[in-house]
């Protein structure tokens, strides 16, 4: 109840659109206004036809009773009869004609907004969908649009044709007899007034109904995902969770039966005050008639001319309920259009130096953006945006990759390691410093160099729902089927594919799930392959694997990183020891940096976390070296000693 007081309240007090929001609806279907005049002139060709057509029924039975030669009276109603024969043809061409303006109008707006909104969502930051609700986001491609576009083809022809009809219905019957149109509009607010009220109920309960079936997409949408559907079968109630649904559901039910009663009792009310006046015509006007004041026929014109002046008067009277809706879709959908993107193309970008490329971090400061600097509160189910101000979790940090160097980044969990990955492909801008690739900053690039240039494995290995030569091809759209294949032998997936019945044609399922963890990580790796970057950037990608699985990742990784300048958040001691610089990260700085022997002689924090895992794993023999690669890593990354199994270690160039 209290949602449906504030959404009545909503409604009887309609929010104000952001000024100018109509002259940018103008602007934006600039390429339609001709199919738009054409359109709106229909629809005043159509109003008039439906005032016309009463006229001349009233002139056929002035004709019928006005006695005289009745070959004359024949031919002047079969003459009526041919007119309004042709007007219903008219009226049909012209309806059907404009019912195709009106949907190409329609669809070509769905296009252009769609268009629009999605290529301008793909320029957000990562950042922006880290915070916004992937269900509120495809509601605006939906829903908004398609309310957006009714704005142009539903409403204002809506508004126009009633207005027109309703003039011209209104002066034709005050010409004809303003004593009986006086007394028919006298029955108008019996009828008007609620008829408002009603309307803002139907919408109110609308939207109402829109959230909830919102809220149950976006429930739907977590829990039938693979990784949602596993974590409600390991720790999820999925007995609540039922309730939940269905109590939304029977809400929606609830208020679809009370919208049908709501409609019924608004079109009944409708009906019996258009019976009443029309009763209130015949009477009077038949007294009119009757005693010569008026032709009997302008007793019927006046009859059917009323239908045509209740209906535009109650279309109306809720008209700015409607074109407000209209209106905030509109709004809503340039809501995000107007979302500045934090990552931007130079207008004039620089190219890359040919030849091995390198990477430099340059006195780097960042942290990660407010919300209000990337996302809306609508997008995020929040009332007010969180306006906590961001803090800085890179201090300074300076670091330098030779052209075919590998350069290992360690330290606990949370130290700042995937944020320096994250700058490097331009994820996020830095706040101040510079990113380098062969010494010019990552923001004079061009996106397709950058993107050409860098490639990153990261730890969950993300796939589309599609098949394996689609995914491989995302990054290499014209490679060929030998060419994916050999990208996948290289990926030690080459046994794997042998014993996949459809091949390149296996579809994957959402995220890959239908493949091991492994099995996902190799195939990122196959794809890192196939894209050929000249810089590697391995975010943990062998985190969380099994050791069988692990193995074989390493030994895929070794193809990946060779003869590529690579950076490694370290997983592995076999990773660090054959690096050619390790950079201790804490805190969001570099603490250390060094080869594995230096770093272990200087006796800093690498040592000290070094020598506090190794000691807690077996000693001698090759045991230990195991244990040692997947022990002491685990100290630097945070994870305690056993989380990794001893596993053979691939060699790394």
């Amino acid at each position: 109840m209290g949602m449906m007081r504030r959404l009545e309240a909503g409604v009887d007090a309609p929010r104000s659109v952001a000024p100018g929001t109509v002259s940018r609806i103008w602007r934006f279907a600039a390429a339609y206004r001709g199919w738009l005049l054409a359109f709106l002139l229909l629809t005043v060709v159509m109003a008039t036809i439906g005032v016309a057509t009463p006229v001349l029924a009233g002139q056929v039975v002035n004709a019928i009773v006005a006695g005289g030669d009745a070959s004359a009276a024949a031919a002047t109603v079969v003459g009526l009869a041919g007119g309004i024969a042709a007007l219903a043809i008219l009226e049909a061409v012209t309806g059907l004609v404009s019912r195709w303006f009106s949907s190409r109008i329609g669809e070509g707006l769905i296009v252009d907004l769609r268009k629009a909104v999605f290529t301008h969502v793909q320029r957000m930051p990562v950042a922006f969908f880290t915070r916004t609700r992937t269900g509120a986001l495809v509601s605006r491609l939906n829903n908004d649009v398609i309310g957006a576009q009714s704005a142009i083809t539903t409403t204002l022809a809506t508004v126009l044709s009633n207005s027109i009809q309703l003039i011209l219905a209104l002066a034709v019957m005050i010409t004809l007899a303003w004593q009986v149109t006086l007394l028919a509009l006298l029955l108008l607010p019996v009828f008007v007034l609620p008829a408002r009220r009603m309307g803002r109920t139907i919408a109110a309960l609308r939207r109402e109904s829109a959230d909830l079936n919102a809220g149950m997409g976006t429930q739907m949408t977590e829990r039938f995902s693979a990784p949602g559907a596993t974590l409600v079968k390991l720790f999820g109630r999925p007995e609540e969770e039922a309730v939940e649904f269905g109590e939304r559901a029977e809400r929606v039910r609830d208020i679809g039966v009370r919208t049908a009663m709501v409609s019924r009792v608004f079109v009944t009310a409708l009906s019996l005050v258009s019976a009443l006046a029309q009763a209130l015509v015949y009477g009077l006007g038949g007294y009119l008639a009757v005693t010569g004041a008026i032709e009997p026929g302008t007793v019927v014109t006046l009859a059917l001319l009323l239908t045509r002046l209740y209906t535009p008067m109650t279309a109306l009277a809720n008209a700015r309920v409607d074109v407000m809706t209209a209106l905030v879709s509109f709004e809503r959908v340039f809501e995000v259009l107007d979302l500045h993107p934090m990552i931007t193309e130079r207008a004039d970008p620089t190219p890359l130096p040919a030849g091995p490329v390198t990477v430099a971090l340059r006195d780097v400061r960042f942290g990660y953006p407010g919300a209000e600097r990337v996302s809306l509160a609508s997008l995020e189910d929040v009332a007010v945006l969180d306006a906590r101000p961001s803090e800085e979790v890179l201090h300074g940090v300076d670091l330098e990759v030779g052209g075919g160097q590998l350069l290992a980044l360690v330290g606990s969990s949370g130290a700042g390691k995937s944020t320096i990955a994250s700058l490097i492909p331009r994820l996020y801008d830095v706040d101040s410093g510079r990113v380098e690739l062969s010494g010019v900053d990552v923001r004079d690039l061009s996106f397709a160099d950058l993107r050409g240039t860098v490639g990153v494995v990261t730890q969950d290995g993300h796939l589309f729902h599609d098949t394996i030569g689609a995914n491989l091809r995302y990054v290499a759209p014209d490679a060929t089927d030998d060419e994916i294949v050999d990208a996948l032998r290289r990926a030690r997936l080459g046994e794997l594919l042998d014993g996949l019945p459809d091949g390149l044609g296996t579809v994957v399922g959402e995220r890959g799930y239908r493949l091991s963890g492994g099995e996902r990580q190799r195939l990122t790796i196959a794809r890192l392959l196939l894209a050929r970057p000249q810089v590697v950037i391995l975010d943990e990608a062998t985190a969380h694997l099994d050791s069988e699985s692990e193995a074989a990742v390493q030994a895929a990784l070794v193809e990946a990183l060779s003869g590529r300048t690579a950076i490694v958040i370290a997983h592995r001691l076999s990773t660090v020891r054959a690096a050619d610089e390790i950079a201790v990260v804490e805190r969001g700085r570099i603490v250390e940096r060094g080869t594995h022997d230096e770093l272990l002689a200087a006796g800093g924090r690498y040592a000290e976390l070094y020598r506090t895992q190794f000691a807690q794993g077996p000693a001698g023999g090759a045991d230990a070296v195991g244990a040692e690669a997947g022990a002491v890593m685990c100290g630097v990354d945070g994870c305690t000693a056993g989380d990794h199994p001893r596993v053979p270690q691939a060699s790394t160039p």
